[in-house]
């Protein structure tokens, strides 16, 4: 029965997956016609501007995300700890975990600096469009990393059902 549940909800997850998917590839296309607009509006150096912030956009969310999913599981690890952990083991993940938390630190400041350029690229992009395009640039940039955080965090849910399947799977006779 168990295992039937896991599946059940593996199954709900890559359908909603398939969804944001669906979502993801919708919002690149709305990007590249901000884009196009962007690029007969603006002057060149703005528009580049604009792309570094569009493409520094995602790496940055991504990164962010990652360093906290790393994070998050060897706080787990460490939070199962019991007396018979080994000095060793106990010691390589607490260096781990001071190392991802400077990297999370790091990829805040980057975050930081990312939304004060995306201030300047709005400021640049409010004296070219209207105040209704303005909107639609800025919830491009919300809708954009609302799907990242979307799809990362659905990829974790997945890969932990289908780690916990397969572990139950390797428990059965």
């Amino acid at each position: 029965e168990l295992m039937a549940s896991l599946q059940s909800r593996l199954q709900a997850l890559w359908e909603e997956q398939e969804l944001v998917l669906l979502e993801v590839r919708e919002c690149a296309r709305w990007g590249e016609e901000l884009e196009v607009m962007v690029r007969e509006l603006c002057k060149p150096n703005e528009f580049e501007r604009y792309m570094m912030f569009i493409g520094d956009l995602e790496k940055v969310v991504n990164l962010l995300l990652c360093l906290s999913s790393r994070l998050a599981r060897v706080q787990n690890a460490l939070s199962r700890m019991d007396g018979s952990t080994e000095d060793e083991e106990r010691q390589s993940l607490n260096e781990r975990h001071k190392l991802l938390s400077r990297q999370r630190e790091d990829a805040k400041d980057l975050k930081d600096n990312l939304d004060r350029r995306e201030r300047v690229v709005s400021g640049i992009l409010a004296k070219y469009l209207t105040e209704e395009q303005l909107q639609d640039y800025q919830h491009f940039v919300q809708v954009k990393t609302s799907l990242l955080i979307e799809q990362k965090d659905l990829e974790e849910q997945i890969k932990f059902f289908e780690e916990q399947l397969e572990n139950l799977e390797q428990s059965i006779p």
